[in-house]
């Protein structure tokens, strides 16, 4: 069984787009082999700046040989019929087959593939493939029609043997397929044949090219960190600009820089953000002062002077970005200091969302409902609409204009300045988290309730509009504000009505629910099925997030025992009984059972035990421990299965069938007092 070698060598490929592209190139050509027949073993593609590469393992000599058999109409049909099947089976009439069956004479074709070889095969791909290929953005370059996203130079293309290579012959817009590869582009740019997976990636290595992007990566991070810790220092991590840079070089050299001493005071977000986004530097902290003090830079070859002049190059640019920097951090703490206001009034001008008015406005919104959240927070009501109100002025500074990413945090180093406490400070920082499932919640009490506030506003100012996402797109990242919202509620365990907070409008009802959405895709990832939510949600109070989630929890903790389990499914006989009488009856038997028309031991023993299960139940339903009012509940497990082994709900007498419909409403009300069970599966 042959192995499969193919480069696509190209002018630099962006890092963005180099591991979607591996995968595709992988995709496409061995979804296109199979369904021509050829199986494989296995496969992996790679990715540098300059190639994609596909290594395919055990890939079949040929494809197999097919053989169809197609039944047609009756040897008699009309002759329309005949030559429509003819032509579908590609056949004369004399090559198929007449065959007698119990409906007559009846045509049938046999059709017959022979395999092919499996370089002919790969060539059809892997043309298909690369005149197809799903770049973002392509482009074209000289005189030919073949679009890809730099202008593509060569193509290899070879089937490994135990005894040689073979080139697979193609042609893709004047590049034929070939057995050689160049090496990096000023170290080794020689090109040289190749004559298998494990010689290519060999001889690579020699031309200064590592393939594997995740070896690349590795190499720099532990050079990186090498020499950061060989000066008492550390890397900053930061994995998303590790991966962009090990797609930026094919023979990464590693190299730590200085910072310039004026620059040495500026804030380390501000260093590392803007050495991140212009440079792709990697920031190095002194951990004892949590001082960004160097960079590590990350050349694509080795110099002569070991990086000297790379250095230079690197420190003088960083020098110009890093002064314009420092200029808007002085200007922006002189205004902070001087002229804060000026920030707040610049608001006015800024455009929210031209159905909702200007970020003034909106701020103006969002304090009023920070005070009025506070008492639910713990807050004081005074400095939750303070914090508010400064919590967005940094959008108006230089800073945040020339780095959006900072917004928030740069907010809470301009706070002390402009005169504000602590707490407005982080209240700044924090107000726009949690942005993902994995952030940190604030729980300060006046971040939490800027935080809220800043959520809510949103999702019920976007919902007034009629502007809710729809499918997959989701604009306004209101899925995300909504589990802001529900993790802020949760993990702070607030007591909050989200009704309260909507208020009567129309559309109040629909954004509960998409709240219930959000939390469903919550605790599913804690492993709480979303029937159990549906059971609790239809409760009063669903509203209560925290509320809900613990009925939830308590409901889905007493369905995995035993107990549970079997108390539900004597609920659902219960109710199934009753359902099926009251339907036929046309009454409904809610009125009480009487146990002095209970006849069977076990009947009278269901009294008892639903009187004792009630006493237990309502008092633990008032004061929300749902875990006492569950376990009460599926203790009655036992008696409710003695009661319908010893008994038959509809006895002759109608005066004691009717008794015992009325004890099965007692057990569906019970029940149904706790959470709505009819809602669960199963």
């Amino acid at each position: 069984m042959p192995d499969l070698l193919i480069e696509l060598f190209s002018e630099e490929i962006p890092a963005r787009m180099q591991a979607r592209a591996a995968d595709d190139l992988k995709r496409l050509m061995t979804d296109g082999m199979v369904e021509a027949g050829l199986t494989y073993a296995s496969a992996g593609a790679f990715a540098t700046p300059r190639r994609l590469v596909l290594s395919v393992e055990g890939l079949l000599e040929t494809s197999p040989n097919l053989r169809e058999e197609r039944k047609g109409p009756r040897a008699d049909a009309p002759e329309k019929a005949i030559e429509g099947f003819l032509r579908g089976a590609g056949l004369t009439r004399d090559q198929v087959e007449e065959r007698e069956t119990p409906k007559g004479n009846v045509l049938f074709a046999v059709i017959e593939k022979p395999g092919r070889p499996a370089a002919e095969i790969v060539a059809e791909v892997l043309e298909k493939t690369v005149r197809n290929f799903p770049w973002p953005k392509s482009m074209r370059w000289g005189t030919g029609s073949l679009r890809w996203v730099r202008p593509l130079h060569s193509i290899l293309c070879i089937l490994s043997h135990t005894d040689g290579a073979q080139v697979v012959h193609g042609d893709v817009d004047g590049i034929s397929f070939g057995d050689t590869t160049a090496g990096h582009r000023f170290m080794a740019p020689a090109r040289f044949p190749v004559t298998s997976f494990d010689d290519y990636v060999t001889k690579l290595k020699t031309a200064r090219v590592v393939l594997d992007p995740k070896e690349r990566a590795e190499a720099i991070w532990n050079d990186a960190t090498n020499m950061a810790f060989a000066s008492g220092l550390e890397v900053v991590e930061d994995r998303g600009l590790l991966a962009e840079v090990a797609g930026l070089v094919e023979w990464p050299v590693v190299l730590m820089g200085e910072i310039g001493e004026a620059f040495l005071g500026l804030p380390p977000e501000v260093l590392q953000t803007s050495m991140k986004e212009h440079q792709k530097f990697f920031s190095i902290r002194n951990p004892a002062t949590g001082r960004i003090e160097r960079f590590i830079t990350v050349a694509n070859r080795e110099t002569a002077d070991n990086g000297a002049t790379i250095l230079a190059g690197n420190q003088k640019v960083l020098s110009a970005r890093l002064a314009d920097a420092k200029f808007f951090w002085e200007n922006d703490i002189r205004v902070a200091e001087d002229s804060p206001q000026d920030w707040l009034d610049k608001l006015a001008n800024v455009t929210f969302h031209n159905k909702l008015g200007t970020e003034g406005e909106r701020v103006e919104r969002i304090a009023e409902l920070a005070r009025d959240l506070a008492p639910f927070v713990g807050a004081d009501p005074d400095l939750a609409e303070r914090a508010a109100r400064w919590a967005k002025a940094d959008l108006s500074s230089e800073m945040v204009y020339e780095f959006p990413e900072l917004q928030g945090l740069m907010g809470r180093y301009y706070a002390g300045p402009a005169g504000h406490p602590l707490e407005i400070a982080y209240a700044a920082e924090e107000h726009y988290a949690p942005l993902g499932p994995s952030d940190d919640v604030p729980s300060a009490p006046v971040s939490v309730a800027v935080a809220l506030a800043d959520k809510l506003d949103k999702l019920t100012g976007f919902w007034a509009i009629d502007e809710k996402p729809t499918g997959s797109k989701d604009p306004f990242a209101l899925r995300r504000a909504a589990l802001g919202v529900i993790r802020l509620v949760l993990e702070n365990d607030l007591t909050l009505s989200l009704a309260t907070q909507f208020g009567d409008a129309a559309w109040s009802e629909n954004l509960l629910g998409f709240f219930h959405d959000r939390l469903k895709v919550y605790l599913r990832d804690q492993g709480i099925r979303h029937d159990i939510i549906d059971a609790c949600i239809a409760m009063p109070g669903s509203d209560d997030l925290a509320l809900l989630v613990k009925r939830a929890k308590a409901l889905d903790a007493v369905l995995k025992t035993d107990d549970g389990e079997n108390l539900l499914q004597a609920f659902k006989r219960a109710n199934n009984i009753l359902s099926q009488a009251e339907e036929k009856d046309g009454v409904e038997y809610s009125y009480g059972a009487d146990i002095k028309f209970a006849e069977a031991d076990e009947e009278k023993a269901l009294f008892a035990a639903l009187d004792a299960g009630e006493a237990k139940i309502t008092p633990a339903m008032a004061s929300q421990d749902f875990a006492a009012a569950m376990g009460a509940m599926a203790a009655l497990r036992g008696p409710i299965d003695a009661f319908f082994t010893a008994v038959q709900v509809n006895a002759e007498n109608s005066t004691v069938r009717r008794n015992r419909l009325n004890l099965l409403s007692r057990i569906r009300g019970i029940c149904l007092s706790v959470a709505d069970l009819t809602k669960i599966e199963g």
